[in-house]
């Protein structure tokens, strides 16, 4: 009898677990102004600040209605600010505000020591590999919603 494949589960049981680490790590380095759901919206920004909503919800995964919901948080904690784009009136730009570039520098430092968690262990072959086997699986996933949302 074939083994039955536990990778779903496993990275279910990973995420979990490292959410719950990442939002005590935050709270220990007294970064309790946002969860680790919206800090993934504050990286992307980070990466590339002024982006489009329909921009955001592609490179979090978000739901528009999800991340929406996100941003009226994360707004009015002063965070972001939405402002009209220029070259479009109809699109609304997310932008970063002076008080959340003030935290960057110690999210970084929290992502680092996450990813020292998570690496803990493996050579940088086999980290490049593990992340180009989680590209795959991310790929074939949203190949898979596009296709089940037309």
């Amino acid at each position: 009898m074939k083994q039955q494949r536990q990778g779903g589960f496993l990275i279910s049981k990973i995420h979990q677990l490292s959410q719950r680490i990442f939002a005590r790590i935050l709270k220990d380095h007294r970064l309790e102004e946002f969860n680790p759901a919206q800090g993934r919206v504050m990286f992307v920004l980070w990466q590339k600040d002024t982006i489009p909503i329909h921009e955001l919800v592609e490179k979090t995964q978000y739901s528009k209605s999800t991340l929406t919901s996100m941003l009226d948080n994360l707004e009015k904690a002063g965070f972001i600010k939405r402002v009209p784009s220029k070259e479009d009136r109809r699109e609304i730009l997310i932008t970063l505000t002076e008080k959340n570039r003030l935290l960057e520098d110690k999210y970084i430092d929290v992502s680092r020591e996450m990813g020292k968690l998570f690496y803990n262990k493996f050579n940088d072959e086999e980290i490049d590999d593990f992340e180009n086997y989680l590209e795959r699986i991310l790929e074939n996933l949203i190949e898979f919603n596009e296709k089940s949302n037309k």
